[in-house]
């Protein structure tokens, strides 16, 4: 994950910053939205005073990215006051935009606090199957060398969907979620894999709701739009639990929620995704309304 965000300054002018990126391989050949998501914020972070953190997003995926090639990142500076400051990210491969984001920065400051609590009764996960072993039960070991080349470890409180979904039919998910290796200390480095890893399992509560694998035949999802709050730091290299709910489903849109906890009950972040969903009709078990 760190080689994702390491992006290179191609250029510092005084309306505009452009950046490169690097992508990860991904199998189907799409750049995988959470990179583009935390090298958007990377590329923010570069143009601000050290002082100044992140604490919003709202992001709209506007293409499929090429996974096989560089992303260019440009970043206008729209605003600097005393307390906050305001950017805007755009996304490009061939000249053409893939991502488009603003987002909102904040010196510390103190005031008032609460956060709603972890919920309680999840089991630890070091108590959880690694995903990685019930997938490559389900799909076969050749699996394997695929999810372990992914650079986050999950563990599903109930069980991954990517096959079946087994249990109730519930538009409810909850994932322990890190990264495999030790990142370095960088505050900026872990608020960024905080968007990063966002972006993975949140489409889960949509398809568990309705009973449908990732795996089922003419099933299509795309990211439409991508928003999300950090509240508070925490390392990603250490286990979060992504709570996450789909409210509403409707016209092919699926509506997805999410917060991160840390170990010790800390709210982290708020994650809110709409994904296009659109499922076969001859899906079995599905009811269309």
């Amino acid at each position: 994950m760190v080689e994702a965000l390491d992006i290179t300054d191609m250029s510092a002018r005084t309306t505009e910053d452009i950046f490169t990126g690097k992508t990860l391989p991904m199998p189907h050949g799409r750049i995988y939205g959470g990179q583009v998501l935390a090298q958007a914020i990377v590329a923010a972070s570069r143009t601000l005073p050290e002082t100044r953190h992140v604490h919003s997003m709202h992001g709209y995926f506007l293409r499929p990215g090429d996974a096989t090639t560089t992303v260019t990142l440009s970043v206008d500076r729209i605003h600097d006051g005393r307390s906050f400051s305001t950017r805007r990210v755009q996304a490009f491969q061939e000249g053409v935009p893939i991502f488009s984001m603003i987002s909102s920065f904040q010196d510390d400051d103190k005031g008032v606090e609460h956060q709603d609590a972890m919920p309680a009764g999840i089991p630890d996960p070091e108590d959880l199957p690694n995903s990685v072993d019930v997938l490559a039960e389900q799909m076969g070991p050749g699996w394997s060398d695929f999810f372990m080349a992914t650079p986050l470890e999950q563990r599903y409180v109930t069980s991954p969907i990517q096959v079946a979904v087994t249990g109730e039919r519930t538009a409810t998910n909850a994932v322990w979620v890190k990264t495999r290796k030790r990142l370095p200390d960088d505050p900026w480095l872990h608020r960024a894999g905080l968007a990063f890893l966002s972006d993975t399992s949140i489409q889960d509560s949509v398809l568990r709701a309705h009973g449908v694998p990732w795996i089922t035949k003419g099933l299509k999802i795309a990211s439409l739009d991508h928003a999300m709050w950090w509240h508070r730091d925490a390392r990603v290299d250490e286990w979060l639990l992504y709570v996450q709910n789909s409210p509403n489903a409707i016209n092919s849109r699926g509506l997805a929620q999410g917060r991160i906890y840390s170990r010790d009950g800390a709210l982290v972040a708020s994650v809110a995704q709409e994904i296009m969903i659109r499922v076969p009709a001859d899906t079995p078990g599905i009811t269309w309304k």
